[in-house]
């Protein structure tokens, strides 16, 4: 079964935050997840394909396909928009004969505490930004909530269904021009790999931006060139048997940055320019 939180990890919250948390946790569990994972597949990554098939070029997807399809997959990405795993997921339900179940981790600041937060998450994703993480400065207290949500990410790592979860070791968007510039990785990811041990492949992720609009008329106006590479699944088991501890999870989180950085080299000498 699915963990829980707590009575004490949701007073945390406040009480338009768990209506925002208890609506995404109903769309994430059985029949519901089955509705929403349809959509994805037959709306979502249409909507995305008409957007984008101009665009896309993917690299690797044989590498993906070297994954156990009956196991949990982390795809780890550099993060530079905020369609960045929408595109790759997308194309993972076009490209590949693939039933897996979509996760995408997500700061809870604006998903979670605002109806227009939730419209978003249903529109955008139908649900799939979730477990919800509350990491602000200013909002200390709720991260009694962010319990909760760690064992849910543990548990959907691994458990035996083909889940898909999308992370970002940088932990928030990099707007650096550069997009072979990284910024540095963050801890929290390996303490789940510690734990949960998923298949992980590492993903780079460029030519994506963060105006909409713009992004969309691209695709018939000349826009830039979306590329997707995909790595090898990664062998993590040097690190599987090391404590569990800060020291650890840093480890992790480079090592990861610096297999997306290897593929970000790869588009660099094959393209040979910086790209926005």
């Amino acid at each position: 079964m699915l963990p829980e939180p707590s009575n004490q990890e949701l007073e945390a919250l406040s009480k338009i935050e768990r209506l925002g948390f208890f609506l995404a946790h109903r769309m994430n569990k059985g029949k519901w997840k089955d509705l929403m994972t349809f959509l994805q597949r037959h709306i979502g990554s249409l909507w995305i394909h008409l957007c984008t098939y101009n665009l896309m070029n993917i690299f690797g997807l044989e590498n993906f396909e070297k994954t156990d399809p009956k196991r949990p997959i982390l795809l780890v990405a550099n993060h530079r928009s905020f369609f960045d795993m929408y595109v790759v997921s997308a194309m993972l339900f076009r490209k590949t004969r693939r039933r897996f179940y979509l996760y995408f981790p997500v700061r809870a600041r604006f998903f979670y505490s605002s109806i227009l937060g939730w419209f978003v998450n249903f529109i955008m994703g139908w649900f799939s930004m979730y477990p919800p993480f509350f990491r602000e400065a200013r909002e200390v207290q709720k991260r009694r909530f962010d319990k909760f949500s760690l064992r849910f990410l543990i548990h959907i790592c691994s458990e035996d269904k083909p889940n898909i979860i999308g992370f970002h070791p940088e932990g928030k968007r990099n707007l650096n021009d550069n997009p072979y510039n990284f910024l540095p990785a963050q801890p929290g990811i390996g303490k789940v790999l510690l734990n949960a041990k998923p298949q992980v492949v590492p993903v780079f992720i460029v030519g994506l931006g963060n105006n909409l609009p713009k992004q969309i008329l691209g695709n018939w106006f000349g826009g830039e060139k979306i590329r997707l590479w995909f790595g090898n699944p990664l062998d993590l088991s040097e690190f599987y048997a090391k404590p569990d501890k800060p020291r650890t999870h840093k480890e992790i989180a480079d090592f990861l940055m610096k297999k997306i950085a290897e593929l970000a080299e790869k588009d660099r000498l094959a393209f040979g320019k910086v790209s926005s």
